[in-house]
């Protein structure tokens, strides 16, 4: 059975028979979609994202593989997460079939190999949680990945756009948006990839702010690799504190940097060590830091 992503799709038939502007319509009316496709699945993505909050306070960590645009979009979510979150580095590992020279070119038959998909689940242990991506939900690479996993003793979950995906008894956990026939047939780059960096994106910040990374929702755990990211770093502080620049400014110095310390010491007064040490005792959650130091979460 042709799975339906590979399927053509009847409302866009013509759509290289029409205008620039028709096409671009066409397009967009399809995206739309992802959205909706995207909602319907959001108790089984609560799901993989309790068992990932499990699995990390338990000492283990999150996987992603996936091949071509399914391993990119992973790469780019795991990526992401350090200088957003502050995530310790190997807390979501991201494997690309082909590793990083197939980033930017496609690599013949790498995603055809369930001995490489395996190869590269071997770091897997039984308190990790592995989520594989694989629109067509039949990749072999990703299968590869998956029984090892599973063989591991790991939690494992797979992203799909074919609701009747062949891996699926290999999850479990299993996220199938039905995103239905791309706009170009076998286009998984179009409307499956766009469901799966929503998906990624709802599972990694979910995951960082039921592990503290987050007040309110405000980033206090990012890393200033840049002018405009201290820049953030300061609005931040003054948003949530209502401090003066000066005050702000005095405040991450001291606290070498680092955001959360300088948010408590603002809030509740506290020096810097002590609002250190109430959010090393919390877990790094500012709202149980504040209560820990008499002030209001």
């Amino acid at each position: 059975m042709t799975t339906p992503t590979e399927q053509r799709n009847p409302r866009t038939l013509a759509i290289d028979a029409v205008g620039t502007t028709e096409i671009l319509r066409m397009v967009n009316a399809e995206d739309a979609r992802v959205a909706g496709a995207v909602s319907v699945v959001i108790p089984d993505l609560a799901r993989a994202v309790d068992a990932a909050v499990e699995a990390v306070r338990g000492g283990g960590r999150v996987h992603y593989f996936g091949a071509g645009t399914s391993g990119r979009l992973a790469v780019l979510d795991a990526a992401e997460l350090l200088p957003t979150f502050r995530a310790p580095e190997g807390l979501v590992v991201a494997h690309h079939a082909g590793g990083m020279e197939a980033l930017l070119r496609a690599v013949e038959n790498v995603e055809d190999s369930e001995e490489g998909g395996a190869l590269d689940a071997d770091a897997v242990t039984a308190q990790d949680l592995v989520i594989g991506l694989a629109a067509s939900g039949s990749t072999p690479y990703v299968a590869g990945a998956l029984k090892a996993a599973r063989a591991a003793g790991a939690t494992t979950v797979l992203v799909t756009s074919n609701p009747n995906a062949p891996l699926a008894p290999l999850a479990d956990i299993v996220i199938a948006a039905d995103t239905g026939p791309e706009v170009i047939a076998g286009s998984t780059r179009l409307k499956a990839g766009t469901a799966q960096k929503m998906i990624l994106n709802a599972f990694s910040t979910t995951l960082m702010i039921k592990l503290g990374r987050t007040w309110s929702n405000l980033m206090v755990d990012l890393v200033a690799t840049n002018k405009k990211l201290r820049g953030r770093m300061l609005r931040i502080l003054a948003e949530a504190t209502g401090a003066d620049p000066e005050s702000c400014e005095a405040a991450l110095a001291d606290a070498d940097g680092e955001l959360k310390p300088a948010l408590v010491h603002l809030l509740t007064g506290s020096p810097v060590p002590e609002a250190r040490a109430a959010l090393d005792a919390a877990q790094g959650r500012v709202a149980t830091a504040l209560t820990t130091l008499g002030a209001p979460a």
